[in-house]
């Protein structure tokens, strides 16, 4: 079970490079329901998400870089690259700071990954988070790869 909210950026943390970083790539072999590919440094995954906005089901699979060749000409849409900054923000959050590129530049989201739903929604945000968009579909990245920014 995965219970998450996302946040637009209002401004970027100072001292960005000092945080740890991932670069991701990922693309989506079906977005209903979400089944998605993922390179994150070095690591490779298959995904499937469930349907929902704060709280739903995932479920990772380790893949191989072979593998995830293999499927990446499969994928549907755009393959979306981005930055990921992990920021913590507590003894218990981490701020996953992700700086879109390529097609999805310049939009940047941030989420933070919680224990139960009531941590969820007793969480306030930091000054720099903007807009929560949790309720939005708009922002999910299997979306963000069929329709851009709309």
């Amino acid at each position: 079970m995965e219970i998450e909210r996302k946040f637009l950026v209002k401004k970027l943390p100072e001292n960005l490079d000092s945080y740890k970083q991932q670069h991701i790539s990922q693309g989506y072999i079906n977005t209903n329901p979400v089944v998605r590919i993922r390179r994150s440094n070095d690591d490779y995954y298959l995904t499937y998400k469930g349907k929902g906005h704060m709280v739903r089901e995932e479920y990772n699979l380790v893949l191989n870089a072979e593998s995830f060749a293999h499927m990446l000409p499969k994928i549907d849409g755009i393959l979306i690259d981005k930055i990921r900054y992990l920021i913590p923000l507590d003894e218990t959050h981490t701020a996953e700071l992700d700086i879109f590129q390529g097609a999805l530049a310049p939009l940047r989201l941030v989420e933070v990954e919680f224990e139960s739903v009531e941590d969820a929604n007793a969480f306030i945000p930091p000054d720099w988070f903007g807009e929560d968009v949790t309720a939005s579909s708009k922002y999910h990245n299997s979306n963000l790869s069929q329709h851009g920014l709309l």
